[in-house]
This record gives C-alpha cells, structure tokens and sequence, in this order.
C-alpha cells in the first residue's frame, strides 16, 4: 500500500491518470526513452535539413540567393509551429499527446519528402548533373518539407519540457537532477546530429537523396517506438486550459479598472484562499512589484462579487496576474535571443556555401561534403555539454556560490560573447580566402586549392555558444515559466530560432538587393570567389555586439518569479 509521501507533490499523473508514484515513475528512468526519442528525432530533422541548401540548388535548380532563403524560411517555420504545439498541450491534451499525436504528422512528412527524392516521375530528370525539376515536383518537396515543419511543432516545445516534468521540483534531490537533464538532453540532440552530419549527409551527396531522406524516415518512426515504449514510466502534468485566455482576462480587467487604485499593502489584492491554486497543475505565485498596471486586475470592488463567483474578466488572483507578468518580463530576454539564432542560422546556409568552394578532399580519394563540417559544432557541443556540467558547474560554484555555477541569464551572456567570434572567425577566414583567389586569379574556379577544414573554428565556437545560450536558454525559460504555461514558454524560447531564421533571410534580401545595384555582383553571388561573403559577417558581428550590450541592460532589470505552494 503506498502512502502518500510515495507521491509527487507536483501534481503529476501516471499514463493511466492515477497520482505519480514517486518510485516508479519519472527520474532518469523516464528520462532515458525520453532522451532516445530525442536523439533519433534530432538525427531525422539534421539528417534531411543539414544538407538541404545543397538539394535545393543541385536538384531543385536554385541560386544560392534562392536556395539559402528558402532553408532559412522553412527552418524559421519549424521554430514558429511550436506555438500551435504548445498551446494544445498546456491548453487541452497535455504534453504526452500532443507529442504523440504531431509524431504521425512527422513520419509521413518524412515519408514523402523520401518518396519525392526516389520515385521516378516524382524525383527531377537530370543528365551532366544539371537537373529540370517541374512545378509539380517542386511542390511535392515543399509540402513534404512543410508537413515535417508541422509535426515538428508538436515535438520541440514539449519534450524538453515533458522530460523535466519527470523531476518533482518540490522534492530538493530531484530539483538537481533537473538541471543536469536539460544538459543531457542537448547532449542527446547532438549524438543525432553528429550520425546526420557525418554519415548521412555523405550518403546523400555519394549515394543518392532517396537513401539519404530514406534513413533520416526509418529514424523518425524509430524515435516514436523509443517514445511510446516508456509510456508506463512516465509523468504527467495536467494541462491547465487555456493559457491565453488566461491572459486576455488579465488585460481586460486591467484596462476596465485603469481607474482604480492598487492598495499599498499587497496582502489586499485578490487571491484564492486555498492552498492550492485554481488553475489545473500549477502553484501559486508570490506578487513581484513590477509592472504595477496589471496588479489593477486583482484589486477587488464593491461590484466584483456580486453574484457569488468572482468574473475572471472584472477580478482575477494574483497568480493569473503573475502569469502574464512572467511572460511579459521574458519577452525582452527572449528577443535578444533572435540574433544569436541568426548567427547560428548560417551554419546550414552561409558557411555551406562557403565551404562548397573550398577544397573538400580528405587525401587523394575521399571527399568530404561541404555541409558535413557542422559535425565540428555538434562535436563541440558533445564536448563542452559534459564538461560544463561536470567541470565547469563545480569550479564556477566555488567563486559564485551559486548552486548552478553561473546564473542562467550569466550562462547565456557568456554565449553570446562566444557567438561574436565565431563571426568574426568566419569573417577573417573569408578575407583571406578571398586574398587567395585574387593572388591566384582563381576566381572562375569551382573549388580553391585551400582545405575546407579552415572552417573547424568557426563551427567549434558556435557549438560552445550554443552550450552556454541555448542550453541555458532552455532551462530559464523553463523554470521561469508559470507551471501550467511551461510548453508555451519553451515554444517561444524556439521562436527565437525562427525569428532568427527569418532575420537572416531578411538581411541576406536587403544585401542582395542594395549591393546589386547599377549591375554590380552584390556580396553573394552564385560565384562567392567574385563576392564579399565577409562583409555579411562583418555585418552579423557588429549586430552581435549591439544585441549584447541590450542583453546586459535587460538582464539587470529582470526578476524572477516565486512559486509557493503545491500544484492542484
């Protein structure tokens, strides 16, 4: 018979909607179908979306222009449909279905997009490597791609989330293992994209693209084997309703008592007298002295309760102000965000498209793709992911005192600054490349006689930003978020990727367009060794200096939010 200490005090579930037993569910044993799941889903997404730059141009026929904004535009997408994602499973279906159920929607996005790239009739007619894709074919493939951005905007916000959900945050034990896990899950992240940007981009660009989108296809429905298998194992919050309406209450309540005076003394404010909040699978918030305006919508009047019940839309507690505050106070942190995803955006574009002129050749045979050097960053990343964890957490707590090392905002700043060099790293590389070609006059030729692999620092460095940015990213939005809101807050940690994505399609058009003028090549032509690529670096540093210096100034004001109670 199991008593009640044997329970989460976090409102957790079993898959069969009975309380979580602390002992048999949830932990690291959870977590490790959870992390498999991850990594074979990540190596799907990387195994079709690394190497995609080089599809679109070689067998879709598309310029560099056209082929790199069209990666950035579809990659943008990926990280806007978490929102859709999100939203389902804090509102209605909770985070275990809604990843199960947008992982059918992935397998067949992969499936046809594999289809697209094999079947006769369906794949481009090529002859001299010069293919002639038709408008149906064109299609297919952007539909496959599309289908696959939906799916994945049920998978992103949750399962970072749905891992840290096997954590009971009110247990101290627990509390710790949770920081470590958002570590191992990007750890796992990038074993898959390691196997997607070493073997499977090779078997792509020697083999063919149907046994290259093929295999990513077997890996994705591979990944919801790993999911489903540890169903019994897992633990499930509750979802709360829906979250924005939450917030549209919130507003609205303020603005009709825009009038009304906030009492000095906060205890006054209105608020729910049991210990439990009323809002499914969350606790309630302690009142921050920010943002003073909505604390209106829980200052209670003569004509609030007149007929018994309180109208969320006239009065609401504390805790639903609280919510919207929280998101409002992430805001500003979440768009410093986007340029650091512009940088990282070039990864898949810009530095492909670097490397596809520069020597690929591993001694006299083997040939190394050009999109194949992004294994350097996820090397990076499998590097720096355990040494932080292990090495750098420890010796930074003894200087800090801080329990995580470094704060999360501190973790993400540090990111930052490692982003700039990786710029100007690529920067210089580019001048002296283009030094090369112009000493040489090898501007007409396909490939310069200088190793691609002058490129492994410029990969490294984003590899260590995205432990220090991303990772840290990933748990402040977390824990910072209000509990029934935590996939919606993840999801807009994502979009930052896809604002990024965007702002990089963005800034590459207006680049063309004005360096293009009165006839001239621009700084991106097809053929880069007529270009100035590193004036796009240049251009993408000094942003990453100024997104810096706003990030250090916003970081001062933030405050974070306190959790009381237990969660109903």
């Amino acid at each position: 018979m199991a008593e009640d200490g044997d329970y989460t005090n976090d409102g957790t579930l079993d898959i069969h909607k009975n309380p979580a037993n602390r002992k048999e569910t949830g932990n690291w044993k959870a977590c490790r179908f959870i992390l498999g799941n991850e990594c074979c889903e990540r190596l799907a997404y990387y195994g079709m979306g690394t190497n995609l730059v080089n599809y679109l141009e070689k067998r879709l026929n598309m310029g560099n222009v056209r082929a790199s904004n069209s990666v950035t535009n579809w990659s943008g997408t990926c990280y806007i449909t978490p929102l859709i994602g999100a939203f389902l499973a804090d509102s209605y279906l909770g985070r275990y279905w809604t990843i199960a159920s947008f992982s059918i929607i992935y397998v067949f996005g992969m499936t046809l997009l594999t289809v697209s790239a094999s079947v006769k009739g369906l794949k481009p007619s090529c002859e001299n490597d010069v293919c002639h894709p038709t408008s149906s074919q064109t299609a297919i493939c952007f539909a496959a791609l599309y289908l696959i951005a939906l799916g994945t905007g049920g998978i992103k916000p949750c399962v970072s989330s749905f891992g840290a959900d096997q954590f009971d945050e009110t247990d101290k034990t627990e509390k710790k293992k949770k920081s470590s896990f958002f570590n191992w899950f990007y750890f796992s992240i990038n074993v898959g994209a390691l196997i997607a940007s070493s073997v499977l981009v090779w078997i792509q660009m020697n083999v063919g693209w149907g046994w290259g989108f093929g295999i990513p296809a077997v890996a994705m429905a591979i990944a919801v084997v790993f999911f489903f298998s540890g169903s019994r194992l897992y633990r499930l919050q509750k979802p709360g309703g829906s979250a924005l309406t939450r917030m549209f209450q919130v507003v609205v309540a303020s603005l009709r008592k825009s009038n009304v005076e906030v009492p000095d003394d906060k205890s006054l404010l209105y608020e729910i007298i049991d210990a439990e909040c009323n809002i499914q699978g969350s606790r309630k918030l302690e009142h921050t002295g920010k943002l003073r305006f909505f604390d209106k919508a829980a200052v209670e009047t003569a004509s609030d309760q007149v007929k018994g019940a309180a109208n969320p839309w006239r009065l609401c507690t504390v805790t639903q102000v609280e919510e919207l505050k929280s998101i409002v106070r992430l805001l500003p942190i979440w768009a410093t965000g986007i340029v650091f995803s512009t940088v990282y955006s070039q990864m898949s574009t810009m530095f492909v498209l670097q490397g596809n002129t520069m020597d690929q050749h591993m001694g006299p045979r083997f040939k190394i793709p050009s999109a194949s050097l992004s294994l350097f960053d996820t090397l990076s990343v499998i590097f720096w992911a355990p040494v932080y964890d292990r090495l750098i957490v420890p010796f930074a707590r003894k200087y800090t005192g801080h329990e995580r090392g470094f704060t999360q905002l501190q973790r993400m700043g540090i990111g930052l600054v490692i982003s700039i060099f990786s710029m100007v790293v690529a920067g210089v590389l580019e001048v002296i490349r283009l030094n090369f070609v112009q000493r040489h006059n090898y501007y007409d030729l396909e490939e310069i006689p200088m190793s691609i692999f002058w490129q492994v620092p410029q990969y490294f460095l984003i590899g260590c930003a995205e432990v220090f940015t991303f990772i840290g990213q990933l748990e402040f939005f977390y824990d910072q978020a209000p509990d029934a809101m935590r996939s919606l807050c993840s999801a807009l940690s994502l979009t930052t990727v896809a604002l990024g994505n965007y702002l990089s399609t963005l800034l590459v058009t207006v680049v063309t367009s004005v360096t293009t003028r009165n006839g001239k090549l621009g700084w991106i032509p097809d053929n880069l060794n007529k270009g100035h690529l590193d004036y796009f670096y240049w251009l993408l540093a000094i942003l990453s200096v100024i997104n810096f210096f706003v990030y250090l100034w916003i970081s001062k004001w933030y405050t974070y939010k306190k959790a009381k109670g237990t969660a109903s």
